[in-house]
Order: C-alpha cells, then sequence, then structure tokens
C-alpha cells in the first residue's frame, strides 16, 4: 500500500490550500529553474528511465512520446497540448488534480514543453468542468504574477506561455486529432494519421499531447528521481496512479495508489468492501466505460494494471473502476453504453457512424428480449466489423463493451430472450 510520503498529489481532496502559497507549501514549484537548467536531454532520459506510461488510457510510454519531437526547429513553434477533456464514462480523476491541486499540472507543463522546446502550451478542458476551469485559471495567473511562467519563466531564461482554452462538451474531442481541430476552431473530427501530431499538430506544426495526470506527475518525478517512481508497480508498469472507483462499493472516491495493487487491496483498503460482500460482485469495468468488462470471480484476484489486464482481455485504460454487483442487469448497462458511444460518434467513418446506431438497437431488443438468439452472434460480428476500421479508437470503444459482455453474459441474454418467448415476463428487465 502507497505511504502518504510517497503520494504525488497530496492535496487531491481538496482538504489544503490549493493557491500557489499552498502548493509550494507542500513543495511544488520547488527548485523549478534548477530542473530545466539539467537541459532537455537529460530530462526527457530521466522520464524515459522513470517508465512512465500516458495515464489517458493507451498507457504508451511518456518519455519515449517526448522524444519524437523535432531536435532542431525547422522555424516551425512547437507545442504541447494537455488532453484535459476527461469524458470517459466513469472517469473523474483529472478533474480532481486541476480542481484542488493546479499547480502540480501548471509545473508540469512548463517543464515538459521545455522538454520539448515548446514555447506556448494548451490546456484543453472539457465544456462541463466550469469551476475547474476557474480553479486552474486562478493557479495560471497566480503563476504568471509569480514570474514562474512567462517571460524568462523561472528566471530560466527561457519564456513559456499557457493557455486554457474551453471545450464544449464533446465526446470525441478527447482524441488527441479531434482535440486540435477543434483547438483550431473546426469541428470536432479525428484526423487521418499519419502525419502524427509529433510531425504536423496544432496548426501543422510539432505538437504532443499529452494527459493531465501523465504531465501533473512530472516535476515529482525529476525531483525524486526515476528510480524512486520505477519503485511502485512491476515492471514496465511502474509508479503510482489516481484510481477513480463508482458504482456498487461502500465507499466509492478517487485515491492515488501504486500501480499493480490488487483489486480486492484496493476495494478493500478505500471503498470499504463491495456492497453486500464479495460473493454479491457481478463484473467490474476496470478502466473507463470503453474497455471490457470482466466478471467479478474472476476480477478478485485481478492486478491492477496495464499488461495484467491486457491479459484479462481488458484494459487500465483510465483506471476508472467501475463496479457491479449482483442487482445490475448487465445488458442494461452496456445498452447505456451502446447509447452514449452512438450519441457521441462524430460520423466521419462509416462503420461507426452506422456501426453504433446498429449496435445500439440490437442492444435495444436484447435488454427487453425481443431479439432471436441467432442475433447474438449477428452482433459480435459487427463488432468485429467495427472495430479496427475507423480512423481513430471510437470504433473500438464502442464494439468492446458489447464483445465482454456476450463474452462473460451470453446466458443472460440467451435466459431472457427464452424467457420472453415462454412468456416468463418476471425474468425480463423492466423497460
Amino acid at each position: 500500500m502507497l505511504q502518504d510520503q510517497d503520494r504525488i498529489f497530496t492535496n487531491i481532496y481538496g482538504m489544503h490550500d490549493r493557491t500557489l502559497k499552498g502548493a509550494q507549501a507542500r513543495g511544488h514549484w520547488d527548485g523549478t529553474a534548477g530542473i530545466l537548467k539539467n537541459g532537455r536531454d537529460w530530462i526527457v532520459d530521466q522520464m524515459k528511465a522513470s517508465g512512465l506510461r500516458g495515464r489517458g488510457g493507451a498507457g504508451f510510454p511518456t518519455g519515449l512520446k517526448w522524444s519524437f519531437m523535432p531536435k532542431e526547429s525547422d522555424g516551425r513553434p512547437s507545442y504541447l497540448v494537455v488532453n484535459a477533456d476527461e469524458s470517459e464514462p466513469g472517469t473523474c480523476k483529472d478533474r480532481e488534480i486541476m480542481r484542488h491541486d493546479p499547480h502540480t499540472l501548471i509545473e508540469g507543463c512548463l517543464i515538459a514543453s521545455f522538454a520539448m522546446q515548446a514555447n506556448a502550451c494548451y490546456i484543453y478542458i472539457r465544456g462541463e468542468y466550469i469551476r475547474e476551469k476557474e480553479a486552474l485559471q486562478n493557479a495560471i495567473d497566480e503563476a504568471y504574477e509569480a514570474g514562474l511562467i512567462g517571460k524568462n519563466a523561472c528566471k530560466s531564461g527561457y519564456d513559456f506561455d499557457l493557455y486554457l482554452h474551453h471545450g464544449a462538451g464533446a465526446y470525441i474531442c478527447g482524441e488527441e486529432t479531434a482535440l486540435l481541430e477543434s483547438l483550431e476552431g473546426k469541428k470536432g473530427m479525428p484526423r487521418m494519421k499519419p502525419p502524427f501530431p509529433a510531425g504536423a499538430g496544432l496548426y501543422g506544426c510539432p505538437t504532443t499531447v499529452n494527459n493531465v495526470e501523465s504531465i501533473a506527475v512530472v516535476p515529482t518525478i525529476l525531483r525524486r528521481g526515476p528510480e524512486w517512481f520505477s519503485s511502485f508497480g512491476r515492471p514496465n508498469n511502474a509508479g503510482t496512479k489516481l484510481f477513480a472507483i463508482s458504482g456498487h462499493v461502500n465507499n466509492p472516491c478517487v485515491v492515488e495508489e501504486a500501480m499493480s495493487i490488487t483489486f480486492e487491496e484496493l476495494i478493500e483498503k478505500h471503498c470499504g468492501g463491495i456492497r453486500g460482500g464479495w460473493d454479491n460482485l457481478k463484473a467490474v469495468i476496470p478502466g473507463g466505460s470503453s474497455v471490457p468488462m470482466i466478471p467479478g470471480a474472476q476480477m478478485r484476484d485481478a492486478i491492477m494494471d496495464f499488461d495484467y489486464l491486457r491479459e484479462q482481455r481488458s484494459g487500465l485504460g483510465t483506471a476508472a473502476v467501475i463496479v457491479m454487483d449482483n442487482s445490475t442487469d448487465v445488458i442494461k448497462a452496456i445498452w447505456r453504453l451502446a447509447k452514449f458511444y452512438k450519441h457521441e460518434s462524430c460520423g466521419q467513418c462509416t462503420p461507426c457512424r452506422e456501426g453504433t446506431g446498429w449496435m445500439m438497437r440490437v442492444m435495444d431488443r436484447l435488454v427487453k428480449g425481443d431479439a432471436q438468439p441467432e442475433e447474438i452472434d449477428m452482433l459480435l460480428d459487427v463488432t468485429k466489423q467495427v472495430e479496427g476500421h475507423t480512423i481513430c479508437a471510437l470504433g473500438d470503444a464502442a464494439a468492446w463493451p458489447i464483445q465482454g459482455l456476450i463474452r462473460h453474459f451470453r446466458d443472460e441474454i440467451e435466459d431472457r430472450i427464452k424467457h420472453k418467448r415462454t412468456g416468463r415476463v418476471s425474468a425480463v428487465a423492466a423497460e
């Protein structure tokens, strides 16, 4: 279990002062100029050595991503863009950072931008995050006033500007290239890759897009050293991680824990156990709504990290753990997600535009038990036609929850169809 002195986010619950003075008292903005003096290559090497993988869901090594940025400028400016469009259902971790510990993010933006020769950074914040935007903007203003960012940031000789941009509440803008399109004032629709953002991103310039948590942990890693950070978790799954646990636990919460903690320890220590005891656990979505669910029995011994959950044919994603007990109608739960993805598809790719609506309508019938048994395989077949055939990962995100449902709870779907046919309506979900 993570000790308090090893937590990076010391004000995640807003118990302390979130102003610059409070942040400095908790050790932030300490020796930032010294970190910058070590140079760009040193910062990138330290990040590579720390083993930090992106905290936005894909888990791509952060230091490696930074190293893709051009070493020498060809005249174009470089940009860092922070993805604060936290719209994944079940996910509520970046929000706590921006609301209560915003200076961790601002200091991270300065250091990361310096490492990539970016003199400007844009934070793209979710449309619904009104209070978070205010807290973050106040913190940015404080940092400017104190000379920590702006001209000659931290007296390092480096000029750095930080802009906060408000989205308008579209889930698709969480996809990095759709986010860049939206930031440029266009419709939030994903771009074809290549070119990748590191070659041609914002305004056609070299750009790196990182998640809020990925950037906010950077200053602490550099102050305490990569060995400290990589001492948590299993190899290739290093560091601490914010977990957002919701659903049928006695105490839903956001908590910073070591990677590779077991699911059981996470729930027992921080959430007061499963509602109605462990025998009442039906299924868990371990990483936000885009990843397939795992049955409760299989989940109890699960290790919460990227590699283990991928082996279970799911994923850590954003580490938004959605817990469902036996009172849950899992078919209806996945139907609700299907409805969400249908609503949020940008409509650019035919498989996703048509497939999400199609999958939702079949799920509609499965919830009521009105379908034919052979439609289950047909639905599975359609998820395979959507998955991997779209520009961005929204098609996969729409397909995976349904695949997880059919993989693990097929008997429930079949029972519902059978009961509806024999007229035993009591077994059917309430409409």
